[in-house]
């Protein structure tokens, strides 16, 4: 096996796009840090809404072709950002896109909420056991906002990490491998406030009409939950055109002063963040706030 960096991180996201929202500031500098960047997305996101009109007939009940149409989105995305390991649970399709909570797409059979967590965790197993990441950032129990795939990215993730431990489990799948620091996604609840605040002040200056509302943000938290934050201002330019890389999903724009603001299908606009903000939930810190999810570990080849 080629040996890797000192550094490696992991990312665990439910569909294509998510991983730019939520961390492309984050991967863009790890990856241009020399950190080994390794996003696995575990549905093709096929159920999504999709924005432009030219693309419409890609919508799962028309052609029902905008899961293979996003992985080419996310190639792009992952380019924008410097990430070349890029992965499907299982491989592209494995898990199909379980649609909104309460929808009927749930219960079908290869829908990701509907898998048993122990037989797709042990797929992420074997990335953990080959990539042998230090750190890895999912979602928190609710999957941020409740959507199923976010909730069952969490559970298969956080299994994931303790199988993949665990002497005993599968060593078809390799040597275990303990993870020394994980991270769930949140943002400060100040901080969202006060960008909604600036941006309802300048919506007149996007091509957005109706601002979304802090509740739609996912992960949002009291600021004493979050513990981290990667400043990622000199990454934001690569980030927005991640983001804009998921064209059925996503619609960035120009917001006041160089900012970025961006809706999904449901036209509401919020602001982007640069700033990227983590709660750790297993492993020691390196210091009371951290401003870099290595911190106290120590590099070591795989």
């Amino acid at each position: 096996m080629t040996e890797l960096p000192g550094r490696r991180l992991l990312l665990v996201h439910a569909h294509p796009d998510d991983e730019s929202i939520n961390n492309g500031a984050t991967m863009a500098k790890y990856a241009a840090d020399g950190v080994h960047v390794t996003l696995v997305t575990c549905t093709l996101g096929e159920e999504g809404e999709v924005i432009p009109d030219e693309l419409a007939h890609l919508a799962p009940d028309r052609e029902d072709l905008l899961g293979p149409h996003r992985i080419g989105e996310l190639t792009a995305a992952m380019k924008e950002l410097g990430v070349t390991d890029h992965r499907f649970l299982g491989g592209p399709g494995r898990y199909r896109d379980s649609g909104m909570m309460g929808a009927e797409q749930n219960g079908r059979p290869g829908a990701f909420w509907a898998a048993d967590p122990d037989e797709a965790a042990a797929h992420l197993v074997a990335v953990i056991r080959e990539i042998r990441p230090q750190v890895l950032v999912t979602y928190d129990p609710d999957g941020g906002y409740g959507h199923p795939d976010h909730i069952q990215a969490h559970r298969v993730a956080m299994r994931a990490a303790d199988l993949a431990a665990e002497p005993a489990f599968r060593r078809d799948l390799g040597d275990p491998h303990t993870i020394s620091k994980i991270y769930w996604n949140r943002v400060p609840r100040t901080i969202v406030e006060e960008r909604f605040r600036g941006l309802a002040d300048t919506l007149d200056r996007t091509p957005f009409s109706v601002a979304a509302v802090v509740a739609d943000v996912p992960g949002v938290v009291d600021d004493d939950r979050v513990t981290a934050e990667i400043g990622g201002r000199p990454w934001s330019e690569r980030k927005a055109a991640a983001m804009a890389a998921h064209a059925t999903q996503v619609d960035v724009a120009d917001g006041l002063d160089d900012s970025r603001v961006f809706a999904l299908s449901n036209g509401l606009a919020q602001p982007l963040f640069d700033v990227e903000y983590y709660e750790l939930v297993r492993g020691e810190p390196g210091s009371a706030y951290e401003k870099d999810l290595f911190e106290g570990i120590e590099g070591e080849r795989a």
